[in-house]
């Protein structure tokens, strides 16, 4: 609960806040000539450098090849002599060379970075009777008698605007009046929401939890003691000499902070499996005052949990669904706005609640700017790499106010996963990265159905993905996530097979609706 909202406290629809420069190309429309930004011979024209540069060396490689292979065909028995004795003669160089090929081969194959398999994963869906569709949740906010009618106004309007359904979940001690925000309660939302995503995992997994080496749990808002990651080794009886981890107050991005840990781990200690589990407590968390800013988090933040079983053993490529390629991570703390942009803190009448800047968006824009900057060359076809960086060298010299280049993302990924913080990160890195709504459907889709759940929407997103059978073998995801601090973190998967959903899956008595047509 202690990430990027994406809502910001006087336009929650996504109208303001920066997250990077536009990228929108303004031209004045003529009725003589046409708009030549939506030529589709300009398209095609793009396509075409692309796939010119991507494939130049083989290009270039193919008038040798050819050159070799007319020079071997005109050989005959004579010259193949005369090249063995050759060779004979040299024996010395020929073993030295052999040698140095040899060593080379294996250095490289021993410090390579071992591949990191993600098995399967699971996400938690509560059951009905916490549903908190939209007139519930005014009029039990109403009942309570803690907001003011000008809280209460403020609430309906963000609710009308946050782009979530009515089928989001809260947590049973928000369902009773009054509410009964408890330790034991938020034990039990933990325990109800960790046990279930990892019940699920083990047994769509067929893995005994005595096997997990690794175990890393996040969760910003709630840490007990014991932590939870105790919680769940005690559960499940995990055996004694397992590394096991407990991230608190790292926001919504910790989920894949947390993945970066566990592919860590799993670098250091082979045949081993690693888990991530990723939620947020709700039941202590809630806002009972009337500041604005701080009753943002009530309207969004919503039940939910995620489990990831992690791999590194080569015998489990051949069930796993993706591997890990990247994670990129950024962190903005040093600069003191970015630093209290999520601020959990108390109001003038002692109440504590997380606040929300104003500032929120132009700070996650700014991280996500620095991130993709380091994200980009390592997986961005060289086509995009020239185009980028040659547009930074003529703003250099001849016109400082010439927008730079944005990448086309779209030619690295297949899919998108943005964290499902609130409408408007979703609408601006739709504008800023230049994407298409299928590109963003799984964000608005998980948005609308299970709200912000925080480190986890990231997971619900991909079964999304997968429940809708678009993730074809081959194809890459980019999980984006934002986090109080502040943070942007990016992972990188790519899909071994095609990914059909697991059983029991988020999505599965209700993919058919969507996607669903969010009011503006």
């Amino acid at each position: 609960m202690n990430g990027a909202a994406g809502t910001q406290v006087n336009t929650v629809d996504g109208g303001g806040g920066g997250g990077g420069e536009p990228v929108g190309v303004q031209i004045q429309q003529s009725r003589r000539l046409p708009d030549f930004l939506q030529s589709v011979n300009l398209k095609y024209v793009k396509l075409g450098y692309h796939y010119l540069i991507s494939h130049l060396l083989t290009l270039c490689l193919i008038p040798v090849m050819a050159v070799i292979l007319i020079e071997v065909s005109q050989m005959n028995p004579d010259d193949i002599r005369q090249l063995w004795l050759h060779l004979q003669y040299n024996l010395v160089s020929v073993i030295i060379c052999s040698a140095v090929l040899v060593f080379g081969s294996t250095v490289y194959i021993m410090t390579r970075p071992r591949p990191v398999y993600l098995v399967d994963y699971s996400c938690y869906k509560a059951p009905e009777h916490l549903k908190a569709p939209y007139e519930r949740f005014m009029q039990h906010s109403r009942l309570t008698g803690d907001f003011d009618e000008s809280s209460l106004e403020f609430q309906r309007k963000i609710l009308e605007r946050s782009g979530l359904g009515d089928d989001t979940y809260v947590p049973e001690a928000m369902h009773q009046l009054p509410p009964q925000p408890s330790m034991q309660a938020a034990r039990e939302e933990a325990e109800q929401v960790m046990f279930g995503a990892l019940d699920k995992l083990f047994g769509n997994t067929s893995v005994k939890p005595k096997k997990i080496g690794v175990l890393v749990v996040n969760c910003s808002l709630f840490n007990p003691t014991p932590s939870l990651s105790a919680m769940i080794v005690n559960k499940y009886k995990l055996r004694g000499n397992i590394r096991s981890f407990n991230l608190g107050g790292m926001g919504c991005s910790a989920g894949v902070i947390a993945v970066d840990l566990a592919k860590d781990m799993l670098q250091v200690h082979r045949n081993t499996y690693a888990v991530v589990v990723s939620t947020e407590n709700i039941t202590q968390n809630w806002y009972f005052g009337n500041k604005k800013s701080m009753l943002i988090p009530n309207c969004l933040f919503r039940v939910g949990g995620s489990a990831v079983l992690l791999s590194n053993k080569s015998v489990d490529r051949r069930r796993a669904k993706y591997k890990l390629v990247h994670v990129v991570r950024t962190h903005r703390g040093a600069d003191d706005k970015a630093f209290r942009c999520v601020y959990q803190e108390q109001d003038d009448a002692g109440k504590t609640g997380v606040s929300l800047s104003k500032d929120l968006m132009a700070i996650a824009g700014g991280a996500l700017k620095t991130n993709i900057t380091t994200l980009g060359p390592l997986v961005l076809p060289i086509s995009e790499q020239l185009l980028f960086f040659g547009s930074l060298i003529i703003k250099k010299i001849f016109n400082k106010h010439i927008k730079p280049y944005i990448p086309d993302f779209k030619l690295a990924f297949d899919h998108f996963c943005i964290h499902a913080g609130g409408r408007a990160v979703i609408d601006e890195l739709e504008k800023n990265l230049q994407l298409t709504q299928v590109h963003v459907e799984a964000s608005r889709m998980t948005l609308h159905r299970f709200g912000n759940t925080s480190s986890s929407s990231i997971w619900y997103e991909l079964a999304y993905i997968e429940a809708k059978g678009r993730m074809k073998k081959g194809n890459k995801v980019w999980q984006i996530a934002f986090g109080s601090g502040f943070k942007c973190n990016s992972a990188v998967w790519q899909a071994l097979r095609n990914v059909k959903p697991s059983p029991d899956g988020p999505w599965e008595d209700c993919i058919d609706r969507y996607p669903v047509k969010v009011v503006s």
